[in-house]
């Protein structure tokens, strides 16, 4: 599995044709197929390419149920 660091991660931000990655507990996702992250962002001025954790798990209405069924890519390490 690949490994992404924090600055890896913010590679992959769904701008200029880059696929859009979000970690969430480690875990980095591929969101970039996903209409709610059209070109990187999503509501609450969330961005991909970012660790977002804290933002999936506790303000998201949906929890870390929205991201089962998504492509896994790789995990985030420190």
């Amino acid at each position: 599995m690949r490994t992404f660091t924090l600055e890896e991660l913010s590679q992959y931000n769904g701008k200029d044709g880059q696929p859009a990655y979000v970690a969430v507990d480690g875990i980095v996702y591929d969101v970039t197929n996903v209409e709610a992250w059209k070109d990187g962002e999503h509501k609450l001025g969330l961005t991909a390419g970012n660790e977002l954790t804290e933002e999936i798990t506790n303000q998201s209405p949906h929890g870390i149920k929205v991201l089962e069924g998504l492509p896994i890519v790789g995990e985030l390490v420190e």
